[in-house]
């Protein structure tokens, strides 16, 4: 039995590369396009800490400017409320009656000392 041998002028080139079609865009692309969608998000987050930052500072003014309202408003209540504890204080005792011997003020005219002072 004859050996076999090659063909006259060799076999043909084995081809062990795979011949794909490249998928996708390019990594320059896919950099380009994720470095324009962060500056786009990073531009929307700026505004709006911007636009929190305006609205803070407009509810803080309104506060400002509400506080003599409601000072206004709790010194109203509390003078009601003086007069309702007096009508009360009436209905109960018959007569208003003072804390006080007269409703002039006299400062005090001694003071209180300890019995027993540390040296």
């Amino acid at each position: 039995m004859p050996q076999d041998l090659p063909p006259t002028g060799g076999y043909e080139p084995v081809q062990y590369k795979r011949n794909l079609p490249a998928r996708g865009f390019r990594p320059s692309v896919m950099l380009f396009a994720m470095a324009g969608v962060m500056t786009f998000g990073f531009w929307k987050v700026g505004k709006g800490i911007r636009e929190q930052n305006e609205l803070a500072r407009e509810k803080m003014w309104s506060r400002i400017h509400l506080i003599p309202l409601l000072t206004a408003e709790e010194d109203r209540d509390l003078v009601r409320r003086h007069y309702a504890d007096l009508a009360r204080e009436k209905a109960l005792l018959g007569s208003e009656s003072s804390a006080y011997n007269s409703d002039r003020f006299v400062r005090p005219t001694f003071a209180v000392t300890p019995n027993q002072t540390s040296k």
